[in-house]
C-alpha cells in the first residue's frame, strides 16, 4: 500500500513539473487545453494539479482556463540565487587551470573602490604579497580584476572612481591618469581579457578576465599571477576560458 502510495506521490510531482515546463514556455498566460496537451496530461488532471499549484502560489490563475507561472517562483529563485557561492563553483575550475600552468589563480570579487581576494590556489613558487593572503584588497586600477569592473562601469564611472581614489601610484608602472588607463580599458575591451603589468607590485604580473552570473552582471573575477618572467600572455585564452566555465555554472548563458 505504501509503495502504491509513493508512486502516485512521484507520479503527482512529474505531472507538476511537466506543467512548469509547458509554462515557462510561454511569455504570456496559457490556456488549460494548450498546457493539458503539452504535457500530455487529460484537462481534469491538468486542472486538478494547477489548482493546487495555484494553492500554493506557484502558478497565478489569470482567468477562468488561464494560467501562468507564480510570483512564489521568483522568490523561491531568488533565494537560490543569494545561496548560489561563486568561490565554491569555481575552485573546482580554479585547481583545473592551476594544474595547467602551475601559477597562483585567484578570484576576487568588488567592494566598493577596491577588488577582495576570496580564494587562491598558490603555486607554491613565490611569495607575492598583493595577494598572498585571502581578504587582501587591493584599488581597482592597479589590478586586472578591477580594470574589468572599471571598463563595466564605463567613461562616466572612470572619471568619477579617479576623482575618488586620486589614482594613487603604487609601483612606476602604476596606471595614474584617466587618459592611460581610458586607452588600457578599450584595449581590455577589444582583447576580452585584462592584464596587469608590474602595476601592483614590481615583479609580479596578472592576467584576468570576469566572472558574469545569470542576469549578466560581472560578478567576479578570475585571475592568474606569476613572477613577471614567468607570466605567458600565452594563458590568456585559458583563462577567459576558465572565466567562462565558471559563469555558465553559476547561471549566464551569453
Amino acid at each position: 500500500m505504501a509503495e502504491i502510495e509513493s508512486k502516485n506521490s512521484i507520479q503527482v510531482i512529474e505531472r507538476m513539473m511537466a506543467l512548469f515546463d509547458q509554462l515557462s514556455l510561454h511569455p504570456e498566460a496559457v490556456a488549460l487545453k494548450t498546457l493539458a496537451l503539452g504535457s500530455g496530461l487529460h484537462p481534469s488532471t491538468a486542472h486538478r494539479i494547477l489548482t493546487a499549484m495555484v494553492n500554493a502560489g506557484m502558478v497565478e490563475r489569470v482567468d477562468q482556463g488561464s494560467y501562468r507561472l507564480g510570483i512564489r517562483l521568483l522568490e523561491l529563485g531568488n533565494l537560490v540565487k543569494a545561496r548560489i557561492s561563486v568561490r565554491e563553483h569555481a575552485l573546482p575550475y580554479m585547481r583545473e587551470l592551476h594544474g595547467a600552468i602551475g601559477e597562483a589563480v585567484n578570484l576576487s570579487v568588488r567592494r566598493d573602490d577596491e577588488i577582495v581576494y576570496i580564494e587562491r590556489t598558490s603555486s607554491g613558487r613565490a611569495l607575492m604579497r598583493v595577494v598572498n593572503i585571502i581578504g587582501a584588497r587591493a584599488p581597482l586600477h592597479i589590478t586586472a580584476v578591477g580594470k574589468l569592473f572599471l571598463l563595466e562601469d564605463g567613461p562616466e564611472g572612470l572619471r568619477a572612481y579617479a576623482e575618488r581614489t586620486r589614482l594613487p601610484q603604487h609601483t612606476r608602472n602604476t596606471l595614474v591618469t584617466i587618459a592611460a588607463l581610458e586607452k588600457d580599458l578599450e584595449k581590455i575591451r577589444r582583447q576580452g581579457y585584462a592584464t596587469d603589468n608590474e602595476e601592483a607590485e614590481l615583479g609580479v604580473r596578472c592576467i584576468g578576465a570576469g566572472v558574469r552570473d545569470d542576469t549578466g552582471a560581472l560578478v567576479s573575477g578570475l585571475s592568474v599571477s606569476a613572477p613577471a618572467e614567468r607570466l605567458k600572455t600565452a594563458w590568456a585564452g585559458l583563462v577567459k576560458e576558465t572565466a567562462e566555465k565558471i559563469s555558465r555554472a553559476i547561471g549566464y548563458r551569453g
